[in-house]
């Protein structure tokens, strides 16, 4: 996953800098629209494998996320980043992990995604043995239990806890 990340982030600062050179003659919409195009698009796609990832490697993602939130805004490098995050609605990087994560489970409890995905999002309610439970009536989902490892990245184990 590390050479994943590195790629990524060295392309998309490249992107970066070829936009930061045309920035002048463009809009602010336009830059906006552009990044999200560039950036956003790279940050979204399977970011589900994102989950569980050491806090190290997202924090390059969210440097990459970072530098583009400062081409948008122009803000300069050492003012602080987080509001002006908020100031365009952008979600940091585990943030949008989790929210992605959770637009699953919520699809998958509404039967919007495949059947194979809605059969990890199951309630505590439907599962035998665990109807007479307190946690019954609080429609929480069943978690898998998994040996220490990968397995909690898994969507059956990372969807229902999130």
């Amino acid at each position: 996953m590390a050479d994943h990340i590195a790629i990524v982030t060295r392309s998309e600062y490249l992107q970066l800098r070829q936009l930061k050179s045309v920035r002048q003659s463009l809009t602010p919409a336009a830059t906006k629209t552009l990044i999200h195009a560039f950036v956003s698009s790279c940050l979204d796609y399977c970011n589900h494998l994102l989950v569980g990832v050491s806090a190290r490697m997202l924090d390059k993602l969210q440097s990459l996320q970072n530098a583009a939130a400062r081409l948008v805004t122009g803000t300069r490098k050492f003012d602080h980043i987080t509001p002006v995050l908020r100031e365009l609605h952008w979600l940091s990087v585990r943030q949008r992990v989790k929210f992605k994560t959770a637009v699953w489970v919520y699809k998958c409890l509404h039967g919007l995604d495949p059947a194979y995905l809605a059969n990890y999002c199951q309630p505590t309610t439907v599962t035998a043995g665990r109807t007479h439970l307190r946690s019954a009536n609080t429609q929480q989902l069943a978690i898998p239990r998994t040996n220490a490892g990968y397995g909690d990245r898994s969507f059956a184990v990372s969807g229902p806890s999130v």
